[in-house]
């Protein structure tokens, strides 16, 4: 179904998700179950099991014959539908075409840079977001895909050719690690990140920094001697956060000496530019 795209959210303005002031557009579903997740409502699809439908204060939500509705008009965006949902999904979650999207963004189009896909795993819907980025250059903006890597741009040629740039998560530079942490094999991500090199498509890698839970060091490490070679792309590391995460992790954030020990690491081995946030 390439015509339309099942889009979980739309940031109108952003300024973490790529180069300059962008609008975000969150699609729904992802085949890797990070345990660290900040937003598990993108992961699944809403199986319109009613449990949400009670919980909702204003009555934003009820049960149709098709399934739950949504009223955004009513909706006081508590968020208590995604807090109870035992599917990590949320019935927020709309299929909506290229005109529908760009409608949504009509007032910060004269506002932004360019767009940014996200998710969720943006690329599950690779068809559509070619007809997306399409349509954001013939409106002179700027068209970034970011992604965890799950599939391959070597067989997204449509998607891989429009995009202006690519932001590559790599979660953890072990297999076994990454299988533990998403329930996927990283094969497929490391492959990315070398392709995206190679066809210069690739603005930024980013690394989520968990301690006690992946080998930090080990990623930072390969990841730096990697970008060693391609002094253009930035290295992004992420400090771990609490917010969002169901369940929480019996984890703390990293502390900023860490954080700094880390980027110092990156630096030496040749990285040209290593940003901590």
């Amino acid at each position: 179904m390439c015509k339309y795209g099942l889009v979980n959210r739309i940031i109108p303005f952003s300024c973490v998700d790529g180069p300059g002031n962008r609008s975000a557009v969150f699609f729904q579903g992802c085949e890797f179950r990070c345990a660290y997740c900040h937003n598990p409502e993108t992961q699944n699809l809403c199986t319109s099991c009613g449990v949400c439908v009670s919980q909702c204060p204003t009555k934003a939500l009820t049960m149709g014959d098709k399934g739950v509705l949504w009223n955004s008009e009513l909706c006081c965006s508590c968020d208590q539908c995604l807090n109870v949902c035992p599917s990590h999904s949320s019935p927020k979650a709309r299929w909506m075409s290229v005109d529908d999207i760009f409608q949504e963004l009509q007032g910060a189009l004269p506002f932004i840079t360019g767009i940014t896909i996200s998710g969720g795993e943006c690329t599950q819907y690779h068809q559509f977001a070619a007809k997306l980025f399409d349509r954001a250059h013939e409106l002179g903006k700027t068209a970034f895909c970011d992604t965890n890597g799950q599939l391959p741009f070597r067989e997204m040629p449509e998607l891989t050719a429009v995009m202006d740039m690519a932001m590559l998560d790599v979660k953890a530079w072990n297999d076994e690690r990454h299988r533990e942490l998403t329930g996927k094999s990283n094969r497929i991500v490391l492959d990315n990140l070398n392709y995206l090199s190679e066809i210069g498509k690739l603005y930024e890698v980013r690394t989520v920094i968990v301690p006690g839970l992946l080998n930090n060091e080990e990623t930072v490490e390969q990841v730096s001697r990697h970008l060693a070679h391609y002094p253009e792309i930035r290295y992004k590391l992420i400090k771990y956060r609490p917010w969002g995460v169901r369940p929480p992790l019996e984890v703390q954030p990293p502390s900023d000496q860490y954080m700094e020990q880390l980027r110092t690491l990156a630096c030496e081995n040749g990285a040209n530019e290593v940003v901590l946030t």
